[in-house]
């Protein structure tokens, strides 16, 4: 059996709903949300790779080269700033966390 575009795409779509689903069932914490948000930056780069690698161009490939740079920073500033919020508040339950209202 070989793989078609159309298995990717749809193991894309299934990790996207996963993080959607995630994020609404989910808005407590925010450990899951994070990671929920990059499993939904993931499903992307697969889309990504899996046209790429069908189309012959890889400009696909190197554009997910850029996405994961960028969401590896991303995490690695919301971990920093998730880990002073947890020094200073001792919680990281969203709902308690109000004073970062404007």
């Amino acid at each position: 059996m070989t793989l078609t575009l159309g298995h990717f795409l749809s193991l894309g779509a299934m990790l996207f709903a996963l993080s959607v689903i995630g994020i609404f069932l989910n808005r407590k914490n925010l450990i899951i949300l994070l990671m929920a948000i990059e499993l939904m930056l993931l499903a992307v780069n697969m889309n990504f790779v899996a046209f790429s690698y069908y189309l012959g161009d890889m400009h696909g490939q190197i554009f997910v080269f850029f996405i994961l740079t960028v969401a590896a920073a991303e995490s690695a500033i919301g971990l920093a700033i998730l880990v002073q919020l947890f020094r200073n508040k001792s919680t990281i339950n969203v709902d308690e966390l109000n004073t970062l209202k404007g």
